[in-house]
């Protein structure tokens, strides 16, 4: 969202120890083919776990609320997605 003070950039890496115990799953999105569980994050931002990627636990965060509109958490997830390396399945480097 531009203007929005939200980064558009996905913070990856995203790790839940088995211990913790996340919030109730707001739901699950398939973009592109990949399906994601969004929930919200414990720093009052947002978690994408990528149920469909070959990295067991990997995903991302953002600082934008959980509650913003589904076409949002859509576009996290693609601009994510573009900065996978299809070899690895982690994000490429630069």
């Amino acid at each position: 969202m531009t203007g929005s003070g939200y980064s558009e950039e996905p913070v990856p890496g995203l790790h839940i120890p088995p211990e913790a115990e996340p919030e109730p799953l707001r739901h699950r999105l398939d973009v592109d083919g990949e399906v994601f569980e969004v929930r919200r994050g414990q720093s009052g931002g947002t978690d994408y776990g990528w149920i469909s990627g070959r990295n067991e636990g990997y995903g991302f965060s953002s600082s934008a609320p959980f509650d913003l509109p589904e076409a949002y958490h859509r576009k996290n997830i693609r601009n994510f997605l573009g900065m996978i390396d299809p070899t690895t399945g982690f994000i490429a480097d630069e």
